[in-house]
């Protein structure tokens, strides 16, 4: 008994410091190498000190992602020294191929009137806006609707999160209204590229705005690839699995989506292809990795009666 309260006690430490971590970096200026770790053990301890039920793994799903934030927050804590080393020129190099010459951003944002954000834009920022909803309500509908997938939905999933967050440290890239900004979309073309998500955003949520804008927005120079693309074809992958119809809808949504990020000026149409890339190579790997998976999670499972005798 002393030894399994042990196990929990430490586990539960784990727990806390995980999620205080990335709260409490810039106060007391935590190295991000011990934010990532703390905030990385938190999902795997939290298996140890609980025995296994929904609400566990709803958790466990919100710890995972509470350490992502931290991740893609993290390289923004410095801004100039992101700045420093963000790429900007490969992907308009990238869209000039795609757009024939012109990035696509610009040919879909010539169809906008100055000024005003159509009723169909209006439809593409709230596409965007409901994105921060859509991954995480797959995998929860994949563990209502066949729960005995759940646990292999989600790692593909979070899988996708993380291993984007990878690439928003080693190649931090601009999106497309980063670049204009800072003039590199010139050569005789327009040098705006509007962002109708800011302005409808201080039009419809009024003196809200900024608060929500200053909590969501945590690294602008994260943007390749598109976790918003690669994380909605996830899920319409997911969906389908569970449900022909479910996965027809995702499917919608995902392309819907894509339109909206590359419209909007969010994203480049590369940064889609990226995540597209990122989405299916996960997908590739999943069986090739089922094994080492299973030994993990058979040395956590032990971990985890211990700690929690019958």
């Amino acid at each position: 008994m002393r030894s399994a309260k042990l196990i929990r006690s430490t586990a539960w430490a784990l727990v806390g410091a995980g999620v205080a971590a990335p709260i409490l970096r810039r106060r007391i200026k935590l190295p991000p190498r011990v934010v990532l770790g703390a905030a990385a053990a938190a999902p795997v301890a939290l298996c140890v000190a609980l025995p296994r039920r929904r609400s566990r793994d709803v958790a466990v799903c919100a710890l995972n992602m509470w350490a992502y934030l931290a991740a893609y927050e993290l390289p923004h804590d410095d801004a100039a020294a992101l700045e420093a080393r963000v790429r900007v020129r490969y992907p308009i190099v990238a869209d000039r191929v795609i757009g024939l010459g012109v990035p696509p951003t610009l040919r879909l944002q010539r169809l906008s009137k100055p000024g005003r954000v159509s009723p169909f834009e209006r439809v593409l920022v709230w596409c965007h806006w409901l994105w921060f909803f859509v991954p995480h309500t797959s995998v929860l509908y994949v563990l209502l609707r066949r729960p005995e997938r759940f646990g292999r939905s989600a790692t593909r999933m979070y899988a996708v999160f993380n291993t984007g967050a990878i690439f928003y440290w080693a190649i931090p890239t601009a999106p497309p209204w980063w670049a204009a900004a800072h003039g590199y979309l010139g050569d005789g073309e327009s040098r705006v590229v509007r962002r109708m998500m800011i302005e409808y955003g201080e039009e419809f949520w009024a003196d809200r705005w900024e608060g929500l804008y200053d909590v969501l927005g945590g690294n602008p120079l994260a943007a390749m690839p598109s976790l918003h693309f690669a994380t909605s074809l996830m899920a319409a992958h997911l969906l389908a699995e569970v449900d022909p119809v479910a996965g027809a809808v995702g499917a919608t949504y995902a392309t819907l989506l894509g339109l909206a990020l590359v419209w909007l000026g969010e994203h480049y149409a590369a940064d889609l292809l990226a995540g597209a890339v990122l989405t299916e190579s996960v997908r590739r790997a999943a069986p090739r990795l089922a094994s080492p998976a299973r030994r993990f999670s058979a040395l956590v499972q032990a971990l985890e009666a211990r700690a929690n005798p019958a």
